[in-house]
Formats: C-alpha cells, sequence, structure tokens
C-alpha cells in the first residue's frame, strides 16, 4: 500500500519515495517482499502518489513479479478492497504491507507468513508494544490495547479473502486494526519502525547504520547486544 498522502513528514517528496539511507522507502520495502515467499506483488497507488506510481511503472517494467494497482485514493480500506477486487484475489488471503517500514526483510516477511500459518486463521494483524517503539525512539500513533498492553499496528497484516475492512484509517493510510482476528506481538525492531515524521527518518538512517555494522541477528530479528 503506497498511495498516502505523507503530510506528517512534510517536504515535497512523496511518502513511498522519501529515501532512508539514499534509497525509497518504497524500494525497501520491495526487496524485502522480493526475498521473500511472496510469489506475487502489487503495489497500490493513488492519485495522492502520482511520482510514486510513475517510479513503480519503471520497476515494474523489469520484474514480472511487480505490478502497479491504480485504485481511487478514497482511502486504506476502500483502496485495499479496491486492489483485492482488481488483481482477483478470490477467497485466499493476501499479505498487505504499507510502505513505511524500511527496515523490513525477507525473513522479516517470511515470519509472518509463518505466524498467520500457525494461527489457522483468514487474518492476521502485526502488532508492536508501544514501549518498545518508543525505546527505538520511533512515532507510535494509532496505539490500542490487547490483553492489557498498548500496542501499535504495525502496517503489516494478512487479510483473509473477504477484505472485511477491519483496518481503520488514518491520515497517510496507515493500518490501525481493531478486532481483525489473530493477532501476532512482536518486539522486533523491524517491524517497530514506522517512518511517519522527520525524526522517524533519523531513527531508521541511524539503526540501519548500526545494524550494518553489527554481527548477525541471534534468529529472533534482534542483535545480541540488544537490551
Amino acid at each position: 500500500m503506497c498511495g498516502g498522502r505523507g503530510t506528517r513528514l512534510g517536504g515535497e517528496t512523496e511518502k513511498p519515495l522519501r529515501e532512508i539511507a539514499g534509497r525509497p522507502m518504497v524500494d525497501r520495502v520491495l526487496d524485502a517482499l522480493a526475498e521473500s515467499r511472496i510469489e506475487a506483488t502489487h503495489a497500490v497507488v493513488s492519485p495522492h502518489s502520482t511520482r510514486t506510481r510513475t517510479h513503480l511503472a519503471g520497476r515494474a517494467s523489469e520484474s514480472p513479479s511487480l505490478s502497479v494497482v491504480e485504485a481511487p485514493g478514497n482511502g486504506y480500506v476502500a483502496d485495499l478492497q479496491y486492489a483485492m477486487d482488481a488483481v482477483g484475489a478470490g477467497g485466499g488471503p493476501l499479505l498487505t504491507v504499507a510502505a513505511d517500514l524500511p527496515l523490513l526483510d525477507g525473513a522479516a516477511v517470511n515470519a509472518v507468513l509463518d505466524a498467520a500459518r500457525a494461527a489457522e486463521g483468514d487474518s492476521l494483524t502485526v502488532c508492536v508494544p508501544a514501549v518498545r517503539k518508543r525505546e527505538l525512539g520511533v512515532s507510535a500513533d494509532a496505539t490500542t490495547e490487547i490483553a492489557g498492553r498498548e500496542v501499535v499496528p504495525a502496517g503489516i497484516n494478512v487479510v483473509g479473502g473477504s477484505g472485511d475492512g477491519s483496518e481503520n484509517d488514518t491520515e497517510d493510510g496507515d493500518a490501525a486494526d481493531g478486532d481483525a482476528g489473530a493477532v501476532h506481538l512482536t518486539d522486533d525492531a523491524r517491524f517497530a519502525v514506522n517512518v511517519n515524521y522527520p525524526s522517524d527518518v533519523r531513527t531508521a538512517e541511524r539503526l540501519l547504520k548500526r545494524d550494518s555494522e553489527r554481527p548477525p541477528t541471534d534468529g529472533s530479528g534482534r542483535h545480541p547486544t540488544d537490551s
């Protein structure tokens, strides 16, 4: 999902094209999907993201597994339903990903697919504890409470084929799920860093630089020296 206005980020650059460490966020997310078990990707744009559409059309011309869907720009839920109808999702579930998760990689995407399979339901919402986001220094908007804990939807979910629209709209199209089936709660920084404000850009770049200079993860998505 890459059709949001990105007004909270400021500037003239459309949100999906905002560069993190020299690379547009949407390209980082597409790279993560390409590295995962996902077989086909549909980039959903809108009239609010015309430059993003042009950028993605060029990338799609070189990648047979990527297509661009032009949604009407009526909000996250409406555009998601439009895209599901347009690609003929049928009754099968889809993975939905916001374009503002620059730390995402193929292993993280596969972890969501595995969690959805284990949940054996139609839908899965990935959430991060609000305290974890604050610990990392990123914004924690659209909080909700699950089992007594304040959490924030991560913006990556598995949506059942019915496309029931359980996600609630926010300004830039972030998914703030209420009751959307199973919930996967994780402290993994790859899901915790959504870029909504200029301060989030700086945090994402700092974490990317730090992780590039550190040993491989211990398999949990966090480095051995993480607190």
